[in-house]
């Protein structure tokens, strides 16, 4: 008879651990790794729930974490771009002050050195904004303390189940021994086993919706934050790359103005000493012209002007009206040719 029981009470042993061995893919937990038995169908769908809140908050977790790491790789790069735009300011400054001769070279570099000064400082104000939009909030919530308290939540749960899967097991054991022997003490140690199970479905119960809670609560903080920071980071990029752009045009514009300048204006043509008679002659002005510098000479339709020097730029010299001073060639005409000797005073 002894040994009947004690079969029966192995065999009842091998279909415990069988139905602990199946459950287990329920049980599973990606916020603790949990042998514990399911209680019951609520309990299953509770524990469901957090494994899912845990996996989705870690894996915003570890996402903040890459965005952190994104914006220091771009914020040490900022920094070496910086160093090396104001290597190269300074550079083209000295060129331009250093080399005043070629003009057009010269005058380029130092816009260019001058603007770019400009540049360096729209990066400066990015690298700024990475740190105070996205670096610093991102770091504070991947260490705050809601997330953290809601795991530990989520960690407490998976704990009190498996403490439940062990006293399951004890309600099993102290039934299967009053089944054996319905003894008054064996009774009395099953109503206490089952009492504790009791006690342990009803915490687990409480704790499981505050877990649930806060995770849901920190889940979707989560979200909306590292969204927020997105959305930040493509705007700040954004002001960034249009401001840089609206310096670097104005570069580009006035570079070119200033080299269409250079080539436009009158020639400096020095004068040649030793030649015995200059050859002089007589234009009228067919087109107005007004001077843009104190080089050149201010024409009215009508005038006549003495042409001492005439340039394979297009540009002529000459006295009208006791002033002298460069011209458009195409503006006058000629109307007779005088030697030195024979321009009037």
């Amino acid at each position: 008879m002894d040994a009947l029981r004690r079969q029966a009470s192995k065999l009842k042993e091998q279909v415990a651990k069988q139905q602990q061995a199946v459950i287990k893919q329920f049980s599973v937990s990606g916020y603790e790794s949990s042998n514990a038995m399911v209680i019951d169908e609520v309990e299953l769908q509770r524990h469901q729930q957090l494994e899912k809140l845990y996996r989705s908050t870690r894996a915003g977790k570890e996402f903040q974490k890459d965005f952190v790491k994104a914006a220091e790789a771009l914020t040490a790069v900022g920094y070496k771009h910086i160093e090396a735009g104001n290597k190269l300011s300074e550079d083209c400054c000295r060129y331009g002050v250093e080399n005043v001769n070629d003009e057009i070279l010269s005058k380029a570099a130092s816009i260019y050195g001058d603007a770019r000064k400009h540049v360096e400082k729209e990066q400066e104000d990015f690298n700024r904004l990475l740190f105070s939009q996205i670096l610093e909030p991102l770091r504070a919530m991947i260490t705050g303390a809601p997330l953290e308290d809601a795991r530990h939540l989520a960690q407490r749960y998976s704990r009190m189940r498996q403490e439940a899967e062990a006293q399951a097991v004890e309600v099993s054991r102290r039934q299967a021994r009053v089944k054996e022997a319905p003894l008054p003490e064996n009774v009395i140690k099953l109503h206490a086993a089952e009492s504790k199970m009791e006690e342990l479905k009803a915490n687990m119960a409480v704790l499981g919706k505050e877990a649930a809670a806060a995770l849901a609560a920190v889940e979707s903080q989560q979200q909306r934050f590292t969204f927020q920071r997105l959305v930040a980071m493509v705007e700040g990029e954004l002001t960034y790359h249009e401001r840089v752009a609206a310096i670097l045009r104005q570069i580009e514009s006035e570079i070119v103005s200033e080299k269409q300048q250079k080539e436009s204006a009158p020639p400096v043509i020095l004068s040649k000493q030793g030649s015995k008679k200059t050859k002089y002659f007589l234009a009228e002005a067919m087109h107005a012209f007004d001077a843009a510098s104190d080089k050149e000479l201010s024409l009215a339709v009508g005038d006549y002007v003495v042409v001492r020097k005439v340039s394979s730029s297009g540009w002529s010299e000459g006295e009208c009206r006791g002033k002298g001073g460069w011209f458009p060639s195409a503006f006058v005409e000629k109307r007779d040719r005088l030697h030195t000797s024979n321009v009037p005073l």
